[in-house]
């Protein structure tokens, strides 16, 4: 961070400002309508807050994906055309391009961070390359996406719709990680796109094209820097599709005459997926997703012994799918529940430990409440939660066998944080009684 971050950020966060209030009639209503302001307000906070702790205690990837950005900005000053080639290109090095690309160690064909690259490059040329400004486009990019995945909870469960703001938008740890200048921020947002347009334009059948266009775009971001997120998220998204469309048919002997044809649809349409998108990346096709694993996690331990207190183990990985499937306990309750509180060793920590309690006093609340076999018919009845359950717990072990460290864990699950605890909350709002039940006017834009 440089002196013109203090006198050029005010200025952009003004212009944000007034953008949003400007938008806030035509994509709120009388209930999502206060949540807003104060949505967009910590996501931004959140980008400067990350920004400050990484300039001036821990360094790493924020500042790299600044330092590429600014050699974009300067080829833009230098050349437009060698600006332009860099944030397009392929991969490939030219003689144009190759004075800036030596200077990239991230550049290259394959290199999942020189997509956010390409992204600071462009916000770099539009903010004389101020890292704050930066960070703050990021947040509202990623803000965008939040919002609308909001909304579609909102209108799938109206009644809860307090309790999904909490949900999406106010967990620390995903303001905080999902905020800044980041590959998870995009992911987040692009994330929050891509099950918007699930819901709008398969399961609403409205405005069928334009959500396949955002749909795909909200794919390729995400493929671009993070896979796997797309490997727990389509499958069940796709059978969510499927349950929804069975459920609408009102003629009950049609409906369990159907239905197993569906599901069974859905299955093999959801598998198909997972092996043409694991297949598209080398690393986690479906023989190599075990070794891969195995891979990170090691790596993700050396790193964790430079850092005291925050690696975990949850027991040695021989590499398999089978050695995977065999720790898939032990890493969701790490993913879902952990750090517990007395294992906090910094802030950060601390603050990940809160939520994870929160997940488990809630989760265990519940379970008391309405009992183990209720609980599970609700999520089995209801294809939103079948959603939001089975991504959360694909995610959960994914992460939590791959990461080996608290401090890298709290960063790679917060996909999976809005939808597991919005789906808590819908189950809630279904199987507990409330007090009285509110509906939300109008709908999801």
């Amino acid at each position: 961070m440089e002196l013109k971050d203090l006198f050029i950020t005010p200025i952009y966060i003004a212009i944000v400002y007034l953008v949003a209030f400007k938008l806030r009639p035509s994509v709120t209503n009388i209930y999502t309508r206060k949540y807003f302001i104060p949505a967009l307000t910590v996501k931004v906070i959140g980008a400067i807050a990350l920004g400050i702790l990484y300039h001036t205690l821990y360094g790493g990837d924020t500042n790299n994906y600044y330092t590429h950005a600014g050699v974009i900005y300067r080829a833009f000053g230098e050349s437009f055309a060698a600006g332009f080639e860099l944030v397009t290109t392929a991969g490939d090095v030219t003689p144009a391009i190759q004075k800036y690309t030596d200077q990239m160690w991230w550049f290259g064909r394959g290199s999942n961070e020189y997509f956010v690259i390409r992204v600071a490059g462009v916000f770099a040329l539009l903010s004389f390359n101020t890292y704050t400004v930066i960070a703050v486009l990021f947040a509202t990019a990623t803000f965008s996406g939040m919002w609308v995945m909001y909304m579609t909870f909102a209108k799938i469960r109206p009644q809860a719709y307090k309790e999904l703001a909490i949900a999406v938008f106010f967990l620390p740890s995903v303001f905080f990680w999902g905020s800044g200048l980041l590959k998870d921020s995009l992911c987040l947002g692009a994330l929050g796109w891509l099950f918007y347009t699930f819901y709008r334009g398969a399961i609403e059948r409205r405005n069928v094209l334009r959500c396949a266009l955002i749909g795909m775009c909200a794919i390729g971001v995400i493929f671009a820097m993070k896979v796997y997120i797309l490997l727990a998220f389509v499958p069940p998204a796709l059978l969510w599709v499927f349950n929804e469309h069975t459920r609408n048919i009102r003629n009950t002997a049609v409906r369990w005459l159907v239905t197993p044809l569906f599901l069974g649809a859905g299955v093999v349409v959801a598998g198909y997926t997972f092996v043409q998108i694991s297949a598209a990346d080398a690393r986690f096709d479906i023989e190599n997703i075990g070794a891969q694993s195995k891979l990170t996690a090691d790596y993700l331990q050396q790193v964790s012994a430079t850092e005291r207190g925050s690696g975990y183990n949850i027991g040695t990985q021989d590499g398999t799918l089978g050695g995977m499937a065999k720790l898939a306990p032990q890493a969701l309750v790490v993913a879902l529940f952990r750090p517990f509180l007395w294992e906090a060793r910094n802030p950060t920590m601390a603050l990940s430990a809160l939520e994870a309690t929160y997940f488990l006093v809630l989760t265990l609340r519940i379970l008391w409440r309405v009992g183990v076999v209720k609980t599970f018919a609700a999520i089995s009845k209801t294809p939103a939660l079948t959603l939001c359950f089975v991504f959360s717990l694909i995610f959960a072990i994914s992460v939590g066998i791959s990461s080996g460290n608290f401090g890298t864990l709290v960063r790679y699950k917060i996909p999976l944080m809005p939808f597991y605890l919005s789906g808590l909350y819908i189950l809630q709002s279904l199987v507990v009684p409330a007090p009285r039940m509110r509906q939300i006017a109008g709908t999801v834009r």
